[in-house]
């Protein structure tokens, strides 16, 4: 029985193929992600799918693969609008619930700052796909935005609102015009 060589040739393939197991991890979080019934759970995890998703973009824009970036990123879009319709959907009132929302928005921009890193060094006609998901993921984040800080409406002034029926207080009376000689 040779059992030697048995180490080296795993040492070996452990180092010659590490994404082979890269792409197996995203696959159990892609897995995983989509069987998530818990939004708030669902982006958080996209946290962590998202992150294996940009380093297979990373891994991929170094070997001049820009076909797998932009299919990359692609379902990193669809992924994070999933979570962001369910998140939407359960928790409406994001400035009230901002689980998830928070994590969400934080790594969706954060996602926008490596995409537009790419779009630097990527071939003029593999651009045209990448700003289409960068816009998306733009308008994600926005609405994210949106969603947690909402405007509120100016409120007036107390001595702004007067009862009806009474006259302007003598500040608020404008002063005659000046007559010239």
């Amino acid at each position: 029985m040779r059992l030697r060589g048995v180490p080296r040739f795993l040492t070996l393939l452990l180092l010659a193929s590490p994404c082979i197991f890269a792409a197996d991890e995203t696959g159990n979080l892609q897995a995983r992600f989509d069987r998530e019934t818990n939004s708030v759970r669902k982006a958080k995890l996209l946290e962590k799918l998202g992150d294996a998703q940009l380093a297979d973009t990373r891994r991929a824009s170094e070997a001049s693969d820009y076909r797998t970036v932009g299919s990359v990123m692609e379902k990193y879009r669809d992924n994070a609008r999933a979570a962001a319709e369910a998140l939407k959907k359960e928790h409406p009132n994001a400035d009230r619930h901002t689980g998830g929302y928070k994590q969400l928005q934080i790594h969706v921009h954060k996602t926008i700052r490596e995409l537009d890193e790419m779009l630097i060094i990527a071939p003029s006609e593999y651009r045209p796909p990448l700003e289409l998901v960068r816009g998306d993921l733009a308008s994600i984040d926005d609405e994210l935005l949106q969603l947690l800080f909402p405007r509120r409406p100016e409120s007036k002034k107390p001595d702004e609102k007067k009862p009806s029926g009474q006259t302007a207080a003598p500040s608020q009376i404008p002063a005659p015009p000046e007559i010239l000689p």
